[in-house]
């Protein structure tokens, strides 16, 4: 996933990722931030929501595409849960979804590199250490 990311940053393509700015597990959001850096170095702009949880999933593409659902771009919601998404292609429904994520990103703080690099020295150990596990979460 980082890869793709990355790729697609890298190659033009206006990536926007909102993140929740309160966890609902402490180490999957200490993984995430490991990822932080990387992603904001290729190009990815990150968006920590400020009001609380965010537990959205939704993707919009060339303003022609949209996916809504329950489904995390991880192993787990892909291959062993059985979560679903509606996917809209070339439907009104598609410019409400994007509206609904950019009036988001006005609650939103965008993370900087700066922001990275002021992260403790043990909350990186932690993230570094907890990384290891990433594939199985």
């Amino acid at each position: 996933m980082i890869t793709s990311l990355t790729f697609a940053a890298k190659s033009g393509v206006d990536v926007r990722i909102i993140v929740p700015g309160t966890p609902d597990k402490k180490y999957v959001y200490s993984i995430g931030k490991s990822f932080y850096k990387t992603l904001i170095m290729a190009g990815v702009k990150l968006y920590e929501y400020s009001e609380g949880f965010v537990h959205a999933k939704s993707f919009v593409s060339d303003n022609t595409k949209a996916i809504v659902g329950t489904i995390n771009l991880d192993f787990r919601s892909l291959y062993l849960h059985f979560e679903c998404a509606t996917l809209m292609y070339k439907n009104i429904c598609v410019e409400a979804v994007k509206q609904d994520f950019l009036d988001m990103l006005e609650k939103c703080h965008r993370i900087t590199i700066e922001d990275c690099d002021r992260r403790s020295l043990p909350d990186k150990l932690v993230s570094g250490a907890l990384r290891i596990f990433a594939p199985l979460l």
